[in-house]
């Protein structure tokens, strides 16, 4: 049986938890990570040597980065699904998948972490404000890109969607100034009609929120 090393609250772990409910795949998995610890532990770190989740094994396959496990298991467990057969059209998955580590995720999460992570007192709000309108600016490249589609490659799911996708949930219960998204936001109700997307990233961070003391 496959086995996810990894808390449920990571984004990071959400993605992989999103492929897995897609492809009603069977299971472990093991809270390491924040709260629970273990990151730093010599069975972990055998795993994975640079002490960081999610980790996937698949047999004698150890996996980490959370976009090498989304590719892995889209083409070992859905070739022609989540994992496009065509090179164009996986080449395309891909470099919004890459879009996501370069472009987007770096302004995302100073936003998640300032207003999320930091204690109230502890915020800088003008770099959390910057963030976030560029945040928003990325956003508007992706809208951009879905006129017209349903999803990231087109009418169906793919490896694509997964990455971006998995941000939607934070993003939209953030409180911030957000430009009008409507491209994304019929996007991201498509992905919520999806039991694995609900049950995999829609996951309260409120247990990672800080306080002050």
């Amino acid at each position: 049986m496959l086995k996810l090393w990894g808390r449920n609250t990571s984004i990071n772990v959400q993605k992989v938890l999103w492929v897995l409910g897609e492809l009603d795949l069977a299971y472990d998995r093991i809270d390491v990570g924040g709260a629970f610890g273990g990151l730093d532990q010599p069975a972990f770190l055998a795993l994975n040597p640079n002490g960081l989740i999610p980790v996937l094994e698949d047999g004698d396959a150890h996996i980490w980065e959370s976009h090498a496990i989304i590719r892995y298991l889209a083409a070992k467990y859905d070739a022609g699904g989540l994992w496009p057969e065509d090179p164009a059209d996986r080449a395309q998955a891909d470099q919004w998948m890459e879009w996501h580590v370069t472009t987007l995720y770096p302004d995302f999460i100073a936003t998640f972490l300032g207003l999320v992570r930091t204690p109230p007192s502890q915020r800088n709000m003008a770099s959390i404000e910057l963030a976030a309108k560029r945040a928003g600016w990325h956003y508007e490249k992706l809208e951009e890109h879905l006129e017209g589609r349903d999803f990231i490659c087109g009418d169906s799911l793919t490896m694509g969607d997964i990455p971006l996708g998995a941000t939607l949930y934070r993003y939209f219960t953030l409180e911030i100034e957000r430009p009008d998204l409507p491209n994304i936001e019929a996007w991201y109700a498509r992905l919520q009609e999806r039991a694995a997307y609900r049950d995999g990233v829609m996951i309260s961070y409120e247990g990672l929120r800080a306080t002050e003391g």
